[in-house]
């Protein structure tokens, strides 16, 4: 009788566990792993390119499990094949518990097609009980010097015969300098920010086509002119002796990010003829640092220059300014200024401040600012800001500042400017205000790499020829 009892008690267990396994699992909880989360495709760009790589998707639930579509959500360079049947869309597909299927992802690119983002980017869609998960694809598209989470080491001087494309991240470590020639291309992914904990020397010369230039990786339509589309770059506390040179910046989220090293010479970084355009949230940022700018244009950027915690800095020559578009609103001063800065716990901190700016502009439309120019002081530490010989735009002058010879309020007549398309050139009309208003100073040329006068120049950073 008792054995009988065990037998009939094992019988059920079996049964149930058995109806277990062939049931289905309809919680939203249910257990579904792939193998990668995304498949990349590094030899693509080389030619040519048709490369299949493979993921599994597993059921890793004690019950059936069935996937309602499995699905490439865009399909213009990849194609999936589902367990042998060709995608690119499968439905209803039963797993029994702990199995598993394959989906293979063939991607075919033409490097040399126009337009083509250097990263082309899709996504397979697994859904199952009103639930989504995707596995991501990424393909190199043009061929490039391709770099994922690097460190430079030692004394590193790069090519132009290729661009770089950085994903992860590029770290220019302590006591390293990176050497970034001429004609040199750049692109970064969202992942991706510049790291200089050494010494960055980038030496673009005059002439389009000789500028250096650090851009977002997406060159396809519209992301190409999305702001914020890559983090920056980002002078570290160790780093020193920081030079750019006929370098462009663009869309970036914060584009230059200087943090320490207030004193001593030379600065921790020196910007000679760059343009800084379109991020999202800062042009030039400075924390208690040192930066010695000349001849450069930061532009529509959602702050444009902010220097805090003092620091020691000039501007001689520089273009600052804001227009409302829709990309970036133009609700923050295109220069602000202050000693303090506040932490994270509350904490309120001053260092001494001493800032010139020379020949600038400060001007700022269609947006919601008074004054393109704030400047703040608290405490008792060493303070200097002044300004020579600059238009700005504000509704009250900053009081804790020194001017002379300053130009209120008056338009400068740029060349030519359509919010609509977004289109910026901020030359100088003939018939400018600001032609001639400068003080003499040693600059010998222009952003564009044109002569300035020995004479009086022009305001901002075009001389008018």
């Amino acid at each position: 009788m008792r054995n009988r009892r065990l037998f009939i008690l094992l019988f059920v267990a079996l049964a149930l566990f058995s109806c277990r396994k062939d049931s289905f699992i309809t919680s939203k909880g249910a257990i579904v792993q792939f193998s990668a989360g995304t498949l990349f495709f590094d030899t693509v760009f080389v030619s040519t390119g048709s490369i299949t790589e493979a993921v599994k998707v597993i059921n890793g639930n004690d019950e059936k499990l069935r996937l309602s579509d499995v699905k490439l959500m865009g399909g213009t360079f990849f194609s999936i094949n589902i367990n042998g049947a060709p995608g690119p869309l499968a439905q209803n597909i039963d797993l029994d518990a702990g199995d598993s299927i394959y989906i293979f992802v063939a991607v075919r690119i033409q490097p040399n097609a126009a337009n083509l983002p250097f990263i082309i980017q899709d996504s397979i869609e697994v859904a199952y009980n009103g639930m989504s998960q995707y596995i991501q694809l990424r393909a190199w598209g043009k061929n490039a010097h391709f770099l994922r989470n690097q460190v430079i080491e030692g004394n590193i001087i790069w090519d132009n015969t290729l661009p770089y494309v950085i994903q992860g991240g590029l770290q220019v470590d302590t006591n390293a300098t990176l050497t970034i020639p001429a004609g040199c291309r750049i692109y970064l992914h969202a992942d991706a920010p510049f790291l200089v904990d050494g010494t960055l020397k980038v030496q673009g010369t005059a002439g389009d086509s000789n500028h250096v230039i650090f851009r977002g990786d997406r060159l396809d339509d519209p992301y190409r002119d999305f702001p914020g589309g890559w983090p920056g770059i980002y002078f570290r506390g160790t780093s020193t002796a920081n030079s750019l040179a006929y370098t462009d910046i663009k869309n970036a989220y914060q584009a230059i990010v200087a943090t320490g090293a207030p004193l001593g010479s030379p600065p921790q970084l020196t910007l000679e003829q760059c343009i800084i355009n379109n991020s999202y949230d800062a042009g030039i940022l400075g924390i208690h640092t040192s930066i010695q700018a000349s001849n450069c244009l930061i532009s529509n950027c959602g702050k444009n220059i902010v220097l805090n915690y003092g620091g020691t800095y000039q501007f001689l020559h520089c273009t600052a300014v804001g227009f409302s578009n829709d990309y970036v609103a133009h609700s923050q001063p295109v220069l602000f200024v202050s000693n303090n800065i506040t932490q994270d716990d509350g904490t309120s901190l001053n260092a001494d401040l001493s800032a010139d700016f020379i020949n600038c502009i400060f001007w700022g439309v269609s947006g919601t600012v008074d004054n393109e120019v704030q400047v703040t002081r608290q405490g008792s530490t060493a303070f200097h800001v002044g300004f020579s010989n600059c238009d700005w735009k504000v509704k009250t002058a900053p009081t804790d500042a020194t001017v002379s010879n300053m130009i209120a309020n008056t338009d400068p007549l740029f060349d030519s400017v359509n919010n609509f398309v977004r289109f910026y050139d901020l030359h100088l009309r003939p018939t400018s205000p600001l032609i001639d208003k400068g003080i003499s100073n040693p600059l010998t040329v222009d952003l564009d790499g044109k002569p300035r006068p020995v004479g009086l120049p022009d305001l901002g950073c075009y001389e008018r020829q």
